[in-house]
């Protein structure tokens, strides 16, 4: 029979049988060869057969069907290798938050590119509203990258799940899609969760002040049925999100601000480095390309080619 990976544990996997039975399986060994340079074999969102082994009729893994589309990113726990957080994917819901904690752009931009280069679509949500001062430093900050994103074509909330802020778009963006909630610890996944299907009463916990980081709840990923329709996975908090599988020359064509220069350059391999006359550094100097941006450009690059070394 054949089923939808809804938990992975890292050794068992809850599976949705098309019996509308779910059942906790595990691989069969034939399996992990798919996948050698992947810390995992099988993902959340996997659609996967399920058959009866001879020997005491127990129940396995036996084979993945071809994925539509995945996130997948360096593995934090196996230098060089890679790791797929979801796969079958309508959307990946980014959760940040500029302050407890902080999420920088060059996280966000990581994932951006990520899901580029796969082709699925990002819904980007400034989480916590309710903790933030839209007069201060970083709420001005917020409302910069607010307008920058959304100038590039991204669908940008702002939410608060103390306050119900935002709650109702989320749930419009979410109807009927399979979506990929990611972020870091302490963002506030669970709570949003929670605040758009209180019946799942996820375990949330405060932040830590010594730190300002986010405390880990979620230890698994997990695809949850929505209420008003669609499924969305709650991916364990992230710390990193290294890119793989990219040569840097492909970078910019994947970045929405760079597309209107990117062709106008002397060089038609330009890394948009130290090139000469290289429309998208002229473009960061007369900013129409955001400073911050270009930063992330190039710290992406030497991540590239740190990846190389390994």
């Amino acid at each position: 029979m054949k089923g939808v990976v809804q938990r992975s544990t890292g050794s068992w996997y809850r599976v949705l049988c098309d019996d509308g039975v779910s059942r906790d399986l595990r691989v069969a060994g034939k399996v992990r060869l798919h996948e050698l340079n992947t810390t995992n074999p099988i993902a959340v969102g996997d659609e996967v057969t399920v058959s009866t082994r001879e020997n005491g009729g127990e129940k396995m893994i036996e084979d993945i069907s071809p994925r539509q589309n995945y996130i997948i990113r360096q593995s934090p726990k196996k230098r060089g290798a890679r790791h797929i957080l979801a796969a079958n994917l309508d959307q990946v819901i980014l959760l940040v938050t500029l302050a407890h904690p902080r999420t920088s752009t060059g996280f966000i931009d990581r994932c951006l590119l990520t899901s580029a280069a796969y082709h699925i679509p990002v819904v980007l949500l400034f989480n916590k509203q309710d903790l933030l001062d839209p007069d201060s430093k970083i709420g001005k900050q917020q409302q910069e990258y607010v307008a920058y994103y959304r100038s590039m074509g991204y669908d940008v909330l702002e939410t608060s799940a103390v306050e119900s802020t935002g709650i109702q778009a989320l749930e419009d963006v979410a109807k009927d899609k399979r979506s990929l909630l990611i972020g870091h610890s302490g963002v506030g996944k669970s709570s949003l969760l929670n605040a758009l299907d209180p019946s799942l009463d996820l375990r949330t916990k405060e932040i830590s002040k010594k730190y300002s980081k986010g405390v880990h709840t979620t230890t698994f990923a997990e695809m949850f049925p929505l209420p008003f329709g669609g499924e969305i996975i709650d991916a364990p908090g992230i710390k990193e999100f290294g890119v793989v599988d990219f040569d840097k020359g492909e970078v910019s064509t994947y970045m929405a601000d760079f597309l209107p220069y990117v062709d106008h350059c002397k060089f038609a391999n330009c890394l948009h480095v130290n090139e000469p006359n290289c429309a998208v550094y002229e473009a960061v100097l007369s900013g129409d390309i955001a400073e911050w941006r270009y930063i992330n450009y190039l710290r992406i690059l030497e991540d590239i080619d740190e990846a190389k070394a390994w």
